[in-house]
């Protein structure tokens, strides 16, 4: 599985963003996905996850301002960034859970990371 993501740059602080991630290659299904962040000298955290069927998680410092979303059809996560703040500046990396057969317990892959700087 090879993940590509895109979306990262500079931006002022209040404006937006909008990262993307496409998963490719032999799989069978994916189940989760989601955007991690890590921020120099802390470590990753999460941001937030959707499940295969929508179902979103946040963390609670992004509830309200970042929304994640996912096409099915094209293997693809989104993470709408707005209201952004110099705390949100960090490398941005998406995860995506897949099986390569019915039965396997989810392998987890990693994107490339992203970076993403907000401005005061």
């Amino acid at each position: 599985v090879q993940l590509q993501a895109s979306g990262g740059g500079l931006v002022q602080a209040g404006g937006s963003l909008r990262l993307s991630c496409a998963a490719s290659g032999s799989y069978l299904s994916i189940s989760g996905m989601g955007w991690y962040r890590q921020a120099p000298d802390n470590q990753r955290e999460l941001v937030a996850t959707i499940t295969s069927r929508g179902s979103a998680n946040y963390a609670d410092s992004v509830k309200g301002r970042f929304t994640i979303t996912r096409d099915n059809a094209k293997d693809t996560v989104y993470l709408q960034m707005n209201s952004l703040k110099p705390e949100d500046t960090a490398v941005y990396y998406c995860s995506v859970d897949y099986r390569i057969n019915a039965g396997d317990t989810p392998r987890r892959r990693w994107g490339q990371g992203t970076q993403v700087t907000v401005s005061s």
